[in-house]
């Protein structure tokens, strides 16, 4: 019989709304430059073939308080839709895709700007922006039957009371179907993947004891302190 060299960490997973269950995470795959506006925000055109990035998967966080990160001075918000897959598949087409969703979340991808602005410049990858430690904050999953119309739902971010990002998710680029069938192109998707599906204008910084209130109309909210 095999023994473990040390205690392994325990799975990262995600509480689902109104049951016990919870739900496993395999990967976390992001979408950037999804909005129009926030495409033009950050100096790019419309309608340009998604820029896929991830996170290592143990970057969940469900605490009502995240550090504020090492080795930056430009942390950044960005409140996404996340899509939870039940299943997955390679080569998958937009119909097939939108038959592994098991449901979504409100997430935030927070990027040290700073560390991401440096990388472009390089043409290095954005690990050290996106993949650090509790950098996906995330409400519980709400199942799909449950959601409403998450294809024409007002999404928006506060920072201490002051709107920061308010949109529709009827302004993405690629539809949530697309998005999916794209990345199994590239990946061989699984079932507890979660995909953020891109964040639209308005990202901005945050600084210690900044209280984060974040919306997605018929999937839920998301609240958490930056210490």
């Amino acid at each position: 019989m095999n023994d473990w060299v040390f205690e392994p960490q325990p799975a990262p997973c995600l509480p689902v709304a109104g049951s016990n269950d919870r739900f496993p995470v395999h990967r976390i795959y992001c979408v950037g430059q999804n909005y129009a506006e926030h495409v033009r925000e950050m100096g790019g055109s419309d309608r340009e073939l998604p820029v896929f990035f991830d996170k290592p998967a143990d970057a969940v966080s469900l605490t009502p308080k995240v550090a504020y990160p090492p080795a930056t001075t430009n942390l950044h918000h960005e409140i996404e839709l996340v899509v939870a897959l039940k299943s997955g598949g390679s080569s998958l087409t937009p119909e097939q895709a939108a038959d592994c969703i098991y449901g979504y979340a409100v997430g935030v991808d927070l990027t040290r700007r700073d560390l991401q602005a440096d990388a472009k410049r390089k043409g290095a990858p954005w690990s050290t922006a996106k993949g650090f430690d509790a950098s996906a904050p995330l409400s519980p999953v709400r199942p799909a039957a449950d959601c409403g119309d998450v294809s024409s739902a007002e999404i928006r971010l506060s920072v201490n009371g002051e709107l920061r990002q308010r949109s529709n998710t009827s302004e993405m680029i690629w539809s949530i179907s697309e998005i999916i069938a794209e990345l199994s192109r590239l990946f061989e998707l699984k079932a507890g993947d979660l995909v953020f599906t891109g964040t639209p204008e308005g990202v901005g910084p945050l600084e210690r004891g900044d209280s984060v209130e974040c919306v997605i109309d018929g999937v839920g909210s998301l609240a958490f302190t930056v210490v």
